[in-house]
């Protein structure tokens, strides 16, 4: 028994023996890794933090970004604006009587004009602009053209500032009604219905007519299929009407400029009354003046030029 135990004690020496072996490379190596100098020293120190040594990039993790905050993307500016043709200030001139003015950005919505903007004069011929436009938005609305005759009438309308076959239309569309339509269509804020509801003694302001225009010029006023064809027309004003607003324009770009203008003696009141609505590219305008009846119309049309002229930009 005691000879078999030996040698079965003899087997298990040499995996003693091995087991040892593997133990003390072990602790040869983690020697090493800690000396100083030793080749796996930077390796090791590398991997457990030491700042000075060298770290293989490729085999790190990338860095944690989610806690870092975006780039913020500044927004591309917008182009700015040409500049419309007009000045933002204030006139003095050698003028008799009232007048104001007022200039309406087409593309921004933006109002400049005379201090006095806001106070109202009688349209006289100009808001037949507005009655020949309701009434074909109305017919448009309705489904129906208009027969070739009423379009002859409203180019006489507006040309030529026919009176007779204004009042015909100023009728068809419901009178005041028309310009009730008018305020609400055109966003006005000075204008108001004339109280005998004539449409010569429509009130409107310098710049309730500029909105007048940008109306007329957007296609709220005429409606899409004849803005077109209403704003052709009154590119086309001519004889007596053809004053004013476009006159102070270099001859090349009036043709480009739709006018449509008002005069009338009132003589309840003793005084001429003249007014000026222009539609530019990307701008609409209004001018009126008011002064002694004695003076005549042509005092007053000039004068539409003038004030448009002293708020023109300087172009030298």
């Amino acid at each position: 028994m005691a000879g078999s135990r030996r040698a079965r004690d003899g087997d298990a020496s040499p995996l003693r023996l091995i087991v040892v072996a593997v133990v003390l490379i072990g602790l040869v190596l983690v020697s090493l890794r800690l000396l100083p100098g030793s080749p796996l020293a930077s390796a090791a120190t590398a991997k457990w933090g030491d700042p000075s040594a060298p770290v293989d990039r490729a085999a790190t993790a990338p860095p944690d970004r989610s806690s870092r905050p975006s780039p913020t993307t500044s927004p591309s500016p917008s182009p700015s604006l040409e500049p419309l043709p007009f000045a933002d200030k204030q006139i003095d001139l050698d003028i008799e009587g009232w007048y104001a003015w007022s200039v309406l950005d087409t593309r921004t919505g933006k109002i400049i004009g005379s201090k006095n903007m806001d106070e109202t004069n009688t349209t006289a011929s100009l808001i037949k602009a507005w009655i020949v436009a309701d009434y074909l938005r109305r017919a448009d609305e309705d489904g129906q053209t208009p027969s070739d005759a009423k379009l002859a009438d409203a180019t006489r309308i507006i040309r030529d500032s026919d009176n007779t076959r204004a009042e015909q239309f100023y009728n068809s569309v419901g009178r005041s009604a028309s310009i009730k339509r008018l305020i609400s269509i055109c966003k006005t804020t000075d204008s108001s219905v004339a109280a005998d509801g004539g449409w010569s003694r429509t009130a409107l302001s310098p710049r309730d007519t500029a909105r007048l225009g940008a109306c007329i010029s957007d296609g709220r006023a005429a409606g899409p299929k004849w803005t077109k064809w209403l704003v052709n027309e009154m590119r086309l004003v001519r004889g007596a009407g053809d004053f004013g607003i476009r006159k102070a324009f270099p001859e090349t770009e009036r043709k480009k400029i739709a006018i449509k203008n008002g005069w009338i003696d009132r003589t309840k009141e003793q005084e001429m009354h003249i007014n000026c609505l222009a539609i530019g590219d990307n701008w609409t305008m209004g001018v009126m003046v008011r002064y002694p009846i004695n003076m005549g119309y042509e005092y007053g049309m000039k004068n539409c030029q003038k004030i448009t002229e002293a708020v023109l930009r300087s172009t030298t």
